[in-house]
């Protein structure tokens, strides 16, 4: 058993070998575990290429080990049955339990990856354009938003859920550049690597919570794939052309994002768009209180932009001076 905090993770495999080939134990009747390892608690079927495997093996494909295992307690209990298939690697995802004792139910994110959002920091903070890619930076975003206000106009909720699929790509695609800068170059990334991925990832789980708020209508969705395909090949070419000017892009978009939401806030408070009960994701990820309104919500998500945009602001400042990410230690968990 593995303690991450208060959340518990239970692994737990049985094999057996013969030779240099492992294989999954069959429980036929009451034979014994050779050996235990970690893994994890409930079932996954999995297993390798009929070319790699042998004869025995193959067998053991053919006539897999079904376990039938109760949910909830056993069957004295009620619990509903369901398979369990061993599989030959005994990789298995695992059991985590909340703070309360009750299951996990997200596989998106775990426990240790949620937090409380800092509502303290300053919105109100802007780089003011002084230089001629600064300038082009902040003009390219301005004109940007012009269309998006055309399209959305004030339906706040679809809006968020839409530009969410790509605000996840700046991180991406930075994080992505940096990884195969460190491999070429034999060196560290002074963390960036993982900030830049962790940031992506907090633009995911936003569209995660936005779209339990509003459905994407057909159109919406195709409008995703053009959009997205777009500006994930344009911001690609600029990383690559001038990392500091694709991360000032970055930062005046999520300045840009900032007043988006408080435009959504304000709308919530004149009861433009109905204050619903926040979802259950949101509820989760950002540790919010049981009885959380989608006004939480969007206070949490307005935070979390903020320090996107103080950490991209910061890594072109960084390039400004003549520096590399690796020479300042990126600031992982910042939001």
């Amino acid at each position: 058993m593995m303690s991450r905090g208060s959340t518990t993770v239970v692994r737990s495999v049985r094999i057996f070998s013969t030779g240099s080939v492992i294989h999954p134990v069959r429980t036929r009747g009451s034979e014994k575990a050779v050996a235990t390892s970690w893994i994890r608690s409930y079932s996954v079927a999995g297993g390798r290429s009929a070319s790699t495997m042998t004869l025995d093996e193959k067998e053991v494909k053919e006539q897999p080990d079904i376990k039938e295992t109760v949910a909830g307690g056993g069957a004295a209990a009620g619990g509903e049955k369901e398979k369990e298939v061993v599989s030959y690697w005994g990789v298995q995802p695992s059991k985590v339990t909340k703070e309360d004792g009750t299951e996990w139910k997200w596989n998106c994110f775990r426990p240790w990856e949620t937090y409380q959002a800092d509502l303290s920091i300053d919105l109100k903070k802007h780089h003011v354009p002084k230089t001629f890619l600064d300038k082009f930076a902040y003009w390219t975003v301005k004109s940007l938003r012009l269309p998006t206000d055309i399209f959305f106009q004030r339906r706040y909720g679809c809006r968020a859920m839409m530009l969410e699929t790509v605000a996840a790509v700046p991180g991406m695609v930075g994080g992505m550049l940096l990884h195969c800068k460190s491999l070429r170059r034999f060196e560290h990334s002074g963390g960036w690597i993982k900030a830049l991925l962790e940031e992506a990832e907090n633009e995911r789980m936003h569209l995660m919570t936005f779209m339990e708020v509003a459905k994407p209508k057909w159109y919406e969705r195709a409008l995703v794939f053009t959009v997205q395909g777009i500006f994930f090949n344009a911001y690609f070419l600029a990383y690559l052309a001038s990392p500091k000017l694709a991360h000032r892009i970055t930062g005046y978009l999520e300045e840009e994002a900032i007043h988006s939401y408080t435009e959504f806030l304000k709308e919530l408070d004149k009861g433009n768009i109905e204050n619903v009960k926040a979802p259950a994701i949101a509820i989760d990820y950002w540790r919010l209180p049981a009885d959380s309104t989608l006004r939480d919500v969007v206070m949490v998500v307005r935070a979390d932009e903020a320090h996107h945009r103080d950490v991209n602001h910061f890594a072109s400042d960084i390039h400004y001076q003549g520096l590399e990410l690796k020479d300042s230690p990126a600031p992982i968990g910042y939001h």
